[in-house]
């Protein structure tokens, strides 16, 4: 009998990596360019070969940059922004165009294969990873290429990362203990790690003079950042008056950052059959869409990664 298994996509992080590491002569009949589509698909072919799910989703950014999260730090996302010019919607995300041709195939693709695409309004993929990752009753694969993240790591709950920094190819396995090798946090405290250091990948700016090692040190020793800022307001404790004085300057930051450097756990996202396909949803369709994109071996590949799941 198969062990459950769910593994769940950051996907816009994974067809921003196909689209700019597959070269772009790689083209439709008609000559749109498909790079992210097919470098997509073998992504998914190459993780559901390794990994066997059972289960699989395809976590979508509704909206990539919330304005809830803006309300409350502006500077969030906000180097991302499509500059202002005439008729330009406000808050577009800048997206290279031969890019954003392509995301409507990846879409169609996707359900005609069957893969469940999961989205929310007014939130992120990552909000989305963090509720179907929270409570799942079975091993979780989270693939992504984004360190916020991290904080979902459970080794008790069997949550990991695989985390595709340096390629989907060369991918790394992250449990609790790697995120303490690599930053002397657990994952329950990266939020805070991160909040604390900041991260200008998200238009975080973190506490001015501190840094990574700070941040862990702080960490280490007062647990969490409600016990890092009641230590701070503790003239008798251990932390450096200059490090205090950068703690009490950042006050306004630190009261709203962890709402939004959270990745949150508890949306509402109905009924949902995440079960990896054995085959398209919807053949005529995909054949279709093969012939249309010039889909070639990369619809191949995705279909023996389907029907891989019926051996």
């Amino acid at each position: 009998m198969t062990t459950p298994r769910l593994m769940l996509l950051d996907t816009a992080s994974l067809y921003f990596r196909a689209f700019f590491g597959v070269p772009d002569s790689m083209r439709a009949p008609d000559g749109t360019p498909v790079n992210a589509v097919r470098g997509l698909m073998d992504f998914i072919s190459r993780l559901t070969d390794e990994y066997r799910p059972t289960h699989l989703a395809c976590a979508w950014d509704n909206d990539w940059r919330p304005q809830w999260r803006v309300d409350l730090i502006p500077s969030y996302k906000a180097h991302r922004v499509v500059a202002e010019r005439p008729g330009a919607a406000p808050d577009v995300e800048e997206v290279p165009d031969p890019l954003q041709v392509q995301v409507p195939v990846i879409r169609e693709v996707l359900a005609a294969l069957g893969i469940a695409v999961v989205g929310a309004d007014e939130m992120e993929a990552d909000d989305v990873i963090g509720t179907l990752a929270t409570g799942a009753g079975m091993p979780v694969d989270v693939v992504t290429g984004d360190r916020d993240l991290f904080q979902l790591i459970d080794d008790a709950a069997r949550v990991r990362v695989l985390y595709t920094a340096r390629g989907v190819g060369r991918h790394e396995r992250l449990t609790a203990h790697e995120v303490v090798e690599k930053y002397g946090v657990l994952p329950e405290q990266y939020a805070d790690f991160a909040t604390l250091r900041g991260d200008t990948s998200d238009g975080l700016p973190g506490v001015k003079g501190v840094g990574e090692k700070t941040a862990a040190a702080l960490l280490l020793a007062h647990g969490d950042l409600t016990g890092i800022r009641a230590a701070a307001a503790d003239s008798t404790s251990s932390i450096a008056p200059g490090v205090r004085a950068k703690l009490a300057a950042a006050a306004p930051y630190l009261d709203v950052a962890p709402r939004v450097v959270a990745v949150r756990r508890d949306l509402d996202l109905g009924d949902l059959d995440l079960t990896w396909p054995s085959g398209p949803a919807d053949p005529s369709a995909f054949a279709a869409l093969t012939e249309q994109w010039g889909l070639g071996s990369s619809a191949e590949r995705i279909l023996a990664a389907q029907s891989a799941t019926a051996e």
